[in-house]
């Protein structure tokens, strides 16, 4: 196996693995690894590829939890900003937006795992909620990050752990799925793509449900505080490569 190839592996399982634990973070987490052995725009799309499959294997885990209503604003306003976010791929520098992304992911984490403060925000409604979809869509369409922004956002909504999930997870699927179908409208699924995917998927699966069994351990106030720990390795990791 050659070096591109392990580092494909290696992504593989620590994003398969991540999203298992917390319905996210595929993206942020393997696009580290991902990028010293691929394109950006293959490394981008295989991001959409694995967070789908790692996704549908740990849903059912979570489908009691799965409240429409609340979800449907974030659906509405990302699957509106995935259009965007593809065209922004080849218009805009990835590394720029893992910068900001990484920048806006690490202050916030530090400020919520050092600190004492808890910030509950019930303002908005599902008017923000849609903005914060639409946000979230663009980066999904952009580099596969789609889910650090409602991650956050259900954090401050200060919703229980099962909820939390639910909300992002959906989001997640549902918005990596639909921007998938525009890269491969855009040309983006190439046979390069197979190959790395037929290495990353195994991976991918293996972390998922090694992710999910210990999702089932934690309570409210572990899984709020793991979720801000793997949030803020990833924004640290995401600034360095951006750098």
């Amino acid at each position: 196996m050659t070096a591109d190839q392990l580092l494909i592996v290696a992504g593989a399982f620590a994003g398969g693995f991540v999203n298992g634990l917390t319905g996210f973070g595929t993206g942020m987490t393997a696009l580290v690894l991902w990028l010293h052995a691929l394109p950006v725009t293959v490394a981008a799309t295989l991001v959409l590829v694995c967070s789908v499959a790692a996704q549908i294997q740990s849903l059912p885990s979570i489908w009691h939890a799965l409240d429409m209503k609340r979800l449907a604003p974030f659906l509405i306003g990302g699957l509106a900003g995935i259009p965007l976010g593809t065209w922004l791929l080849v218009q805009v520098s990835v590394g720029t937006v893992k910068f900001w992304v990484g920048l806006v992911v690490t202050v916030y984490c530090s400020v919520m795992l050092l600190g004492s403060f808890r910030p509950k925000v019930a303002w908005g409604g599902r008017a923000a909620d849609g903005v914060i979809g639409l946000l979230g869509g663009i980066l999904g369409g952009l580099a596969g990050l789609s889910g650090a922004l409602p991650t956050i956002w259900a954090s401050l909504r200060d919703w229980n752990k099962d909820a939390r999930r639910a909300v992002f997870q959906g989001f997640n699927l549902t918005i990596l799925s639909a921007s998938l179908v525009v890269h491969a409208a855009a040309g983006l699924v190439t046979p390069e793509l197979g190959r790395a995917a037929l290495i990353a998927l195994p991976g991918t699966l293996i972390g998922a449900f090694l992710g999910q069994r210990i999702y089932r351990r934690l309570d409210d106030h572990g899984f709020d505080r793991l979720v801000l720990a793997i949030l803020l390795v990833a924004g640290i990791a995401l600034l360095w490569s951006a750098l």
